[in-house]
């Protein structure tokens, strides 16, 4: 994702007079964002030359980067996005795309989704597409604790929440700490649209 205004200069200086540009590039340390960027961060394809100065930093944090138009190029979530569109466009490619593989409501119990108004929900962040995806299948929900997304799991084993919303390699791993999916958001957005979702961009 670019910031247009600041790309458009740095792209012209480039162009006309010959001159090696530095860009900030912004990503999370999450496996999907390492395993794309790991060949540039390395230099092991041809960056047409092209210079980073490469940030790691939690979705969330990269999200409310972006709002404030911190970096030149910058994962974020689809969801932030629908607030960035007057200052950045999606690049060709970079975007990951979920298939009944969405982040998931987890809870220390087995317990069903009647009472769940009531519940206090830990979730990575309101700009995050997780966030949206939950507000989608239950949008009456109004308690949550925002909280870095690998802190998640671990406030609702200690009972500081009723439920969490995990993304990231959290979804595959839960059930080994004893935690219980309540729902797939991301199979519950394609049984009610018949769409895949969009999890980030770049």
């Amino acid at each position: 994702m670019k910031s247009l205004d600041k790309l458009n200069r740095l792209f012209s200086v480039f162009f006309y007079n010959g001159i090696i540009m530095r860009l900030s590039f912004a990503f999370s340390p999450c496996p999907n964002d390492t395993f794309m960027f790991e060949p540039i961060v390395n230099q092991r394809i041809d960056l047409e030359g092209l210079e980073f100065d490469f940030v790691l930093k939690d979705v969330e944090q990269l999200n409310l980067d972006a709002l404030n138009l911190e970096h030149d190029i910058s994962k974020v979530s689809f969801n932030a996005y629908t607030e960035l569109l007057h200052h950045y466009q999606i690049l060709n490619s970079g975007s990951a795309l979920g298939r009944n593989c969405g982040p998931l409501l987890i809870s220390s119990t087995n317990i069903k989704t009647k009472d769940i108004n009531a519940w206090k929900i830990a979730i990575p962040g309101i700009h995050t597409t997780a966030y949206l995806l939950l507000k989608f299948a239950f949008p009456d929900l109004n308690n949550f604790q925002e909280m870095i997304f690998s802190d998640i799991e671990n406030s609702v084993l200690t009972d500081q929440c009723d439920a969490g919303l995990i993304i990231h390699e959290n979804r595959f791993t839960y059930h080994l700490k004893g935690l219980h999916k309540i729902i797939d958001l991301g199979e519950f957005w394609e049984k009610k649209t018949g769409v895949r979702y969009h999890w980030e961009v770049l």
